[in-house]
């Protein structure tokens, strides 16, 4: 095997799982969504990224803890971006069910009972931290969520940076630069009103439904301003997720072993 499948579920066999799994080993589950990320991000782009981080966090610290990447579940919750074409929306019921159905699965097939979800959709935190309940009541699992642009330990975070922005074209420039239409980058590039987007995104006093559609917030589906992106930035933010994931994996460990 690579190093990019040899702790991969998906490409071991069946009474592998059995030799090399215990109660102990870490899941990781990336999470996505497919939905518009303006006129220079493909759809899949939530998938490129958590998928991708959580190859590259097994890659680094799958032999120190013990770590094995699921397939990744590529639709979310993305109702926010449902005005443009080619955006797929699970609804409330359909995501639930689907991640307790697979926690079921996971349950009767792998012994493993800790899981890290590697989150590349913002619109999927809200119900996955409730979530987070119910897998351990109801299935045993020791779990927790990662968010990834929130774990970086970067200078400089732009509080306009929301979505198909600086970051996130960064991230995507390092990990898969044949997917940005670079000669679009222009057209989405507009600094966001940083007062708008606190009022009506971040207000911790009352929760509003955005849309990436107003333009009070949005142009062209983007807010943030991707003709600021750079490889450069897009490497230093996946190394910093990365590194620091290494603390997270040692505390579902502990949490575990309570």
């Amino acid at each position: 095997m690579t190093d990019g499948t040899r702790r991969s579920i998906a490409a071991l066999t069946s009474p592998e799982v059995a030799r090399q799994l215990s109660a102990t080993s870490i899941l990781v589950l990336p999470l996505g969504a497919i939905e518009q990320h303006g006129p220079h991000l493909p759809l899949n782009t939530d998938v490129v990224i958590a998928d991708a981080l959580s190859r590259r966090m097994v890659e680094r610290w799958g032999d120190q803890v013990d770590l094995w990447q699921l397939p990744v579940v590529p639709i979310g919750l993305s109702r926010e971006h449902d005005w443009a074409p080619g955006t797929l929306s699970l609804s409330i019921q359909g995501f639930v069910t689907v991640l307790r159905d697979l926690a079921g699965a996971i349950v009767g097939a792998l012994p493993a009972r800790n899981l890290a979800i590697v989150n590349g959709h913002g619109g999927n935190r809200g119900l996955l931290e409730n979530l987070l309940h119910e897998l351990h009541r109801d299935f045993g699992l020791n779990a927790c969520i990662i968010h990834p642009f929130d774990l970086a330990k970067m200078e400089g975070q732009l509080a306009n940076d929301v979505h198909g922005g600086r970051n996130e074209t960064s991230v995507m420039l390092a990990l898969a630069p044949e997917l940005v239409r670079r000669d679009r980058l222009a057209r989405a590039a507009r600094a966001p009103d940083v007062e708008t987007i606190e009022a009506l995104i971040f207000d911790r006093g009352v929760t509003w439904p955005w849309r990436t559609d107003d333009p009070r917030l949005a142009n062209e589906g983007v807010i943030g301003d991707p003709a600021a992106a750079s490889a450069a930035l897009g490497n230093a933010i996946v190394e910093s997720i990365v590194t620091q994931s290494r603390d997270v994996f040692i505390r579902l460990l502990q949490r575990g072993a309570r």
